[in-house]
């Protein structure tokens, strides 16, 4: 439920405050790990992470300049995959910041890096990729980084990043991959003297 008040928050009070960054420079946002957002074994429990996530990516675009400008075309973001390390946890009542940027795109999807930092170093690197959705429809990357204005060069991926997008394809390969079907030897004869 705290989410909720923070998404409130966020677009009631936070939003109209933000300053503003260009396309590919990082975000910053901070919170505080509540008691409720943290599970028995007193840190910050792993299903808040992408919650906290969906925050500060709003709070990017909002400081980016976009976001009455989507929400007018009707885009909507979705996130398509996401993968985590996480390196230390954050304890209850500790106070942490989250770091957003755009690290590249290519044909079909944009992607992003979140850094969860607090004053104790570095707790967990986040890389998403995701497409927006306009009516059941995905916007073109092209339209949307035109969209947004931006006409600089476009950024060299993270060798990580790079890796992750090879393992994606593999998995989809593997297990989106028409299965052949090989037919039993027993039924192959059975056919034979039938015909």
């Amino acid at each position: 439920m705290n989410l909720y008040f923070r998404l409130i928050w966020l677009f009631l009070w936070r939003i109209h405050r933000t300053k503003r960054i260009g396309f590919l420079d990082v975000s910053r946002i901070s919170f505080r790990a509540l008691p409720l957002d943290c599970d028995i074994n007193m840190h910050l429990t792993n299903s808040r992470y992408p919650a906290f996530m969906d925050l500060a990516r709003t709070h990017m675009i909002a400081e980016m300049g976009f976001m009455k400008r989507f929400l007018r075309l009707g885009w909507l973001p979705i996130v398509n995959a996401s993968e985590f390390t996480f390196i230390r946890d954050i304890k209850p009542m500790e106070k942490f910041e989250i770091e957003t940027k755009i690290v590249g795109w290519d044909q079909k999807y944009f992607y992003i890096e979140h850094r969860f930092v607090t004053k104790r170093g570095l707790h967990c690197i986040v890389h998403v990729r995701g497409v927006f959705l306009h009516k059941g429809k995905q916007v073109p990357i092209a339209e949307l980084v035109r969209e947004a204005g931006f006409d600089g060069e476009q950024p060299q991926m993270p060798a990580e990043v790079v890796k992750w997008k090879e393992f994606l394809q593999l998995k989809k390969e593997q297990n989106l991959a028409p299965k052949l079907q090989s037919v039993p030897e027993q039924v192959v004869e059975q056919a034979k003297r039938v015909a």
